[in-house]
């Protein structure tokens, strides 16, 4: 197999280009748990100097559903009084092991941005 074929080394090779592109932005680059993160902060509009450890645990979960909306896991169910995304489930998610869903959520994150045109 050659190695544009190969699905694990082109996930590996855009995660990468990902993270090295978000670095550019922010000076360092980022884990799983930080490119979510930027996610959230992007979905919800709002950027704040310091976030408290329970606001960057929910920007973590918006930044999660807004990936997954993009394979049709979850579905935009409208916006609360201070313009926070709330999300539904559309399509319940596969069984996975640990391993497993960190790469599901790479895959998603590298989509979310490819479809955004941000990479």
């Amino acid at each position: 197999m050659s190695e544009e074929n190969n699905p694990i080394l082109v996930r590996k090779q855009k995660w990468l280009r990902l993270r090295l592109l978000l670095k550019e932005r922010f000076g360092r680059v980022p884990d799983l748990n930080a490119v979510l993160m930027l996610v959230g902060i992007r979905e919800v509009g709002q950027l704040k100097p310091k976030y408290e450890k329970e606001e960057k645990e929910d920007l973590m979960h918006v930044g999660t559903c807004a990936i997954l909306s993009v394979h049709g896991y979850y579905k935009l169910a409208g916006r609360d009084a201070d313009g926070w995304p709330h999300y539904e489930e559309a399509t319940p998610l596969p069984p996975m092991n640990a391993k497993e869903q960190e790469h599901f959520l790479i895959e998603a994150a590298i989509r979310y941005f490819e479809d955004d045109g941000l990479m």
